[in-house]
């Protein structure tokens, strides 16, 4: 008796079938052309790099989740956790042959080994937008604007993005004698929304005393507006400076478009990564709070400097695609199709194989999607099969006639002896979907 390999699938990776491939393809066509319309333009990097370069900054939980090992060359490799650490190496190769500032796209798969739950697996789809070569406000801010279109352009609306400052919560570490536990403490704050304030306020304890504890979780909580919560912190780091003015500046671009009331200063935003050195942020969809954020990033100053003495700084964030698919069928807001094909032919005769193609290409050069059936089954097997691949049309052939019956799949009618233009103008009245038509 033959043996068999079980067909089976490492935890927290996946098969796409056609129906949810489709829902990620016309997702991402969506997100790209969002950031085609700020003008960013798309790269792409190697899935696997030297360990050295992903881990020269990471360090710490990236270190523990992160894919590595010996190659047949004995070379230490691993494969990315990110697409920044990717793009900081790519920018200190090429940053002689881009235009500064550099504004790029990057959507591609990465891998992180750690616990699965809803919407996030250990190989995952990232769709991180870039802006490097320059430190200025402004760029903080598209890149803030665009996560709130581009997620705004998928049909998510009731959004909330959260955002605060490293530099200035390490400015408030600094005046109270904190900094040399930065690392612990931000990484501790930023798992305050998963922990819980009493496990954060003891994991806080071991590094700063009781009475330190209580002084950082005031400094980390909202206040009423996003004005009382800047007095604050800039009271509690000891005054204004670049942080505090970068906040502010911030808050006007929002009030000068109208969109204030989709942020909130939260200084419990601290982004677990150490790379990031200015303004951090977090996206959280109002109607599905517990699925936490669908769209990070932050401000990157030094992390080119890891690999050239040259400086560039950036500012970027990320989308999961998976936890934001996860959270849109939560909401009900899936509405792909099940596949592309409106029209399907049937085989009356195999012999006629290429008339038939010569036919399709007819609805092909119209825009509409169009499947030949190779197998001349009886109709009703190839109504039932065209129904299943998701057509709403069939085209009936006829023997030694230039004309044709369509059937409506859908109201099971059939309309006989059209011509190809009859049908066209048939199924363009229902409003079937059309590609963008090509030269055939």
């Amino acid at each position: 008796m033959a043996q068999y390999i079980e067909p089976r699938v490492l935890k927290g990776f996946r098969d796409f079938l056609p129906p949810a491939e489709i829902e990620r393809r016309l997702l991402i066509e969506k997100i790209e052309q969002s950031f085609r319309l700020f003008g960013f333009v798309p790269i792409d990097t190697p899935a696997l790099e030297y360990a050295e370069i992903l881990l020269g900054k990471g360090g710490g939980e990236t270190e523990k989740q992160i894919y590595r090992f010996k190659d047949h060359g004995e070379r230490d490799v691993a494969l990315r956790f990110d697409l920044t650490v990717p793009f900081a190496r790519f920018m200190a190769e090429h940053r002689h042959e881009l235009p500064l500032p550099f504004k790029r796209y990057h959507i591609a798969k990465v891998w992180r080994g750690e616990n699965t739950q809803r919407g996030r697996y250990r190989e995952f789809t990232q769709c991180d937008f870039d802006i490097v070569g320059t430190d200025k406000s402004a760029a903080d801010f598209e890149i803030l604007l665009m996560m709130k279109q581009t997620l705004s352009a998928i049909g998510v609306q009731n959004i909330t993005i959260r955002l605060n400052h490293r530099g200035l919560f390490n400015r408030f570490l600094h005046r109270f004698g904190w900094l040399p536990h930065s690392v612990e403490i931000l990484r501790t704050v930023d798992k305050l929304a998963k922990i819980g304030e009493a496990e954060t306020r003891d994991l806080l304890a071991n590094l700063v005393g009781q009475e330190g504890a209580a002084t950082i979780l005031s400094y980390i909580h909202t206040e009423g507006s996003y004005e009382e919560t800047l007095r604050k912190l800039t009271d509690m780091a000891g005054g204004k400076d670049s942080d505090t003015e970068r906040l502010e500046t911030l808050l006007q671009f929002m009030k000068d478009l109208g969109i204030e009331s989709s942020f909130v200063l939260d200084p419990s935003i601290t982004r677990g990564l150490d790379y990031y050195t200015g303004v951090v942020f977090e996206t959280f969809l109002n109607d599905l709070p517990d699925i936490g954020s669908v769209c990070s990033g932050g401000r990157y100053d030094n992390l080119v400097a890891l690999y050239s003495r040259e400086q560039l700084p950036g500012v970027g964030a990320s989308i999961g695609l998976d936890r934001l698919l996860a959270a849109l069928e939560a909401l009900g807001k899936e509405t792909a199709p099940r596949s592309f094909v409106v029209v399907a032919i049937a085989c009356v005769d195999e012999r006629q194989g290429g008339r038939y193609q010569a036919l399709a290409q007819q609805f092909r050069a119209a825009g509409l999607a169009c499947e030949v059936f190779p197998e001349p089954k009886k109709l009703s097997q190839q109504f039932a099969l065209a129904e299943k691949k998701g057509a709403r049309f069939m085209v009936i052939p006829q023997e030694g006639e230039s004309s044709y019956t369509l059937r409506d799949l859908s109201s099971r009618e059939n309309k006989e002896h059209l011509s190809v233009d009859e049908m066209l103008k048939l199924i363009r009245q229902t409003g079937s979907p059309v590609m963008p038509q090509n030269k055939i």
